[in-house]
């Protein structure tokens, strides 16, 4: 179906986006050549995998241009049927998709071609969870809708780390930002943020004794004890109870150091295990005393936090698997393994700093025409530009997905119809995460969970998911103005 009043796609879509996304394509497509280029074959540019990349953009530009012509109306009408058939090949790629490095991820069509649904499923998933929002009368913040929200971005995750997929599950994650623009409370995301630092002081310490608990354990309850007193003043402005808990906290440190000081045995862990439970019975105390549920939550949430902190070691060593764990025991310092997990980090990182300021020129790196950095042309492609263009070209590409990202939480943010906003949101976020996660694995600052830069990496199934994604917000934009 085509809507005849938006035949002129000329006059009505974002050029901004849509020429920052051909130059993004055409930047990945030389990255891949430069980065597969050998020097004995000296293949051209529509040789090899660059040959074939350039084969993927056509399709497309050519996916892009019917994506722009259809009826935006749609999309919304067909978002649950979308949703539903992405779900349904999930769950077939599990069982039908051949063992490829350990993964289940991709199915084979021919020799030479081959899809990834989880790259496919993104755009499913911000089309439902759209139609979702975009409902009549809807309410984020009720059990029910939470619930099925809920459900509508884990049973994807679920599905793909199945596949032996990690990476690509994660990204869902992004989908919180989502919810966070259409009325989630800051408190959640506040919490994602307090997990992540508790997993990696846990981690991170985990290995030094103070007595009942590790090191990490210990300064994860000076966090606890912090970060109540900052809730305090946030939500309740009560400056006397949070100057009461830090200082109580700092005199109860101070004397246990002091004991220490003077040669008598302090049992740190012990001392860490009463000054968090000072806090708790203090919090359950206020409560009663004001008559407000408030601080039970405090409460709530410093228990939760302490048997969170008490569970990362049992996650960590029986959840998660062998080539996971050293991965993120090399991001955060623990282990080298320059020559096991830590060798693609590693080979990036000397890549990218011997590009100096304005990089060796194209086709002229030394570390990748050598081969040094695995998976160079797919999830380390960055590590090429860096390289051949040095800090300036890799500014400037960082620059592209930065206006290309804000562009699209601008243009989310004045559309008119709920559910082109949520979907625009949906976009921008996963573009966000894998740019962010990419490049951040590829310096060295992230865990390698092996996700693609965005237009970079190779893969026919990266270039086209995310060209659906984009330009069916495209359409919707489009749709916006010719309201």
């Amino acid at each position: 179906m085509l809507k005849k009043e938006d035949d002129h796609i000329t006059g009505s879509v974002d050029w901004i986006i849509l020429i920052i996304y051909l130059l993004l394509i055409v930047g990945g497509w030389l990255s891949i050549y430069g980065a597969s280029f050998d020097y004995e074959r000296e293949s051209s540019l529509f040789d090899g995998r660059a040959g074939m990349q350039l084969v993927w953009m056509g399709i497309c530009l050519s996916a892009g241009f019917v994506l722009l012509k259809l009826e935006s109306s749609l999309y919304d009408i067909f978002a649950y049927m979308i949703y539903a058939f992405f779900i349904l090949l999930l769950a077939v790629t599990i069982v039908v998709a051949p063992d490829i490095k350990g993964s289940r991820s991709w199915l084979v069509i021919t020799d030479s071609i081959r899809l990834q649904p989880a790259e496919f499923a993104k755009f499913a998933v911000a089309l439902a969870l759209a139609r979702f929002i975009n409902s009549y009368n809807f309410k984020l913040l009720t059990f029910k809708n939470l619930t099925i929200i809920s459900a509508m971005i884990i049973l994807p995750m679920i599905l793909i780390m199945l596949q032996q997929e990690t990476g690509s599950a994660l990204v869902y994650t992004a989908f919180i930002l989502v919810l966070y623009r259409e009325g989630l409370p800051g408190i959640v995301l506040f919490t994602g943020l307090c997990a992540v630092v508790l997993f990696v002081f846990g981690l991170k310490y985990s290995e030094i004794d103070m007595g009942m608990l590790t090191l990490g354990e210990c300064i994860s309850v000076l966090f606890v004890i912090i970060v109540t007193a900052i809730l305090a003043i946030n939500f309740r402005k009560d400056y006397k109870s949070a100057m009461l808990i830090l200082g109580g906290a700092a005199v109860f440190g101070g004397i246990c150091y002091l004991f220490d000081f003077l040669d008598v045995d302090v049992n740190w862990g012990l001392m860490s295990v009463i000054a968090v439970s000072i806090l708790i019975i203090y919090l359950i105390v206020l409560a009663v005393r004001e008559w407000n549920k408030t601080y039970l939550l405090f409460a709530a949430f410093a228990v939760g936090c302490i048997v969170y902190v008490s569970s990362i070691n049992y996650v960590f060593s029986d959840v998660l698997q062998p080539h996971q764990q050293i991965r993120i025991k090399v991001s955060l310092g623990m282990e080298d393994d320059l020559m096991g997990a830590g060798y693609n980090v590693n080979q990036s990182k000397i890549a990218i700093g011997s590009g100096g300021f304005l990089g060796k020129g194209f086709l002229n790196g030394t570390q990748t025409k050598l081969k040094y950095v695995p998976e160079q042309d797919t999830d380390f492609i960055f590590c090429t530009v860096g390289e051949e263009q040095g800090f300036v070209g890799s500014v400037l590409v960082l620059i592209g997905f930065s206006i290309l990202i804000l562009r699209l939480f601008y243009l989310a943010e004045r559309q008119k119809s709920t559910f082109a906003r949520v979907y625009g949101y949906g976009v921008a976020s996963v573009f966000l995460f894998h740019v962010t996660i990419n490049i951040g694995m590829v310096i060295g600052l992230l865990p390698v969970i092996g996700i693609p830069l965005p237009f970079f990496s190779y893969g026919g199934s990266s270039i086209l998911g995310f060209t659906i994604l984009l330009f069916i917000f495209l359409r919707l934009d489009m749709a916006r103005k010719r309201r």
